[in-house]
């Protein structure tokens, strides 16, 4: 069985009934296999559809409402436990036939490995790809330990497959130097530590292409999202980010797909990261999917 039915009655607010009936779909990748300081963030998936249900189906930042958008909240993806490479194999093969039936992908994480695959599937549709990637933290290693599959590499993967000059880092405060050395140096587009400003500034350039939107919630300063495993100081506040997704979405660019990830439940009592998490994906459903 692809989907987990531990989950099947958890599905995102006013999900369609079918996917044959739905232009996107959310999907859940609960992968917290390779992180490097705490786990948890394979219940991320689940705790964003619950709370969802304490949404307003309407935005009135975009006057528009959930009813206005066909998606279906497909669940999560059953994942092996502890195998990397098998797990990213399965999400690369599910998003295969998302995007053979055209459905614009909205992935929820699970640790920022699991973006890698998908990014991987949809180059194959869009050669041109370029990469919005919004975060706290570089994810440009080749390694963490030794190892290859790690939630630190999966944008110097990408760097690798669709070219470092076609991949934007936004919010970023947090890696090693030599991976600010190598942004420098490879032609990527690294803005670091806010993002509003800066993205708003390069939408212009990236206007008619097909992007990919990476979002991870560390983006976030701890004070708006303790829920994540490995939070940095510093960050961006929830409306800074909404204001991001907005301008996003009210760009020329081909948005052609998007997950937000490294939501862990498990470090925020207070449930206010998932709350956020929440609303960033009614937001992009309601701004992305057109």
């Amino acid at each position: 069985m692809r989907f987990d039915e531990a989950y099947s009655g958890k599905v995102f607010i006013m999900s369609r009934a079918t996917e044959q009936e739905a232009d996107a779909v959310i999907y859940g990748m609960p992968m917290d296999w390779t992180v490097s300081f705490r786990p948890g963030s394979r219940f991320g998936p689940s705790r964003i559809r619950e709370a969802s249900i304490g949404l307003e189906e309407y935005s009135p930042y975009l006057n528009r409402h959930l009813e206005e958008v066909r998606y279906h909240d497909a669940g999560d993806l059953l994942l092996p436990f502890g195998n990397a490479a098998r797990s990213l194999e399965i999400i690369e093969g599910y998003m295969d036939d998302l995007m053979k039936q055209g459905k614009f992908p909205l992935g929820l994480g699970g640790e920022h490995l699991v973006t890698w695959p998908v990014i991987q599937s949809v180059y194959k549709s869009y050669p041109d790809l370029a990469v919005i990637h919004i975060d706290a933290h570089a994810d440009l290693r080749e390694e963490y330990e030794g190892e290859v599959l790690s939630h630190s590499t999966p944008i110097r993967k990408t760097c690798g497959l669709i070219g470092a000059e076609n991949v934007y880092s936004f919010g970023i405060r947090s890696g090693m130097r030599e991976e600010f050395e190598y942004a420098e140096q490879s032609g990527m587009h690294m803005f670091k530590f806010d993002v509003q400003a800066p993205l708003e500034k390069v939408l212009p350039e990236l206007s008619g292409r097909p992007v990919y939107v990476t979002i991870d919630i560390d983006v976030l300063d701890p004070a708006y999202a303790p829920g994540t495993g490995t939070a940095e100081a510093g960050g961006i506040s929830s409306k800074e980010l909404l204001a991001s997704i907005h301008a996003m979405a009210e760009s020329d660019m081909n948005i052609v797909g998007a997950d937000l990830v490294e939501v862990s439940p498990a470090y925020d009592t207070s449930e206010k990261t998932q709350i956020a998490a929440s609303k960033f994906v009614r937001e992009m459903l309601l701004g992305f999917v057109k």
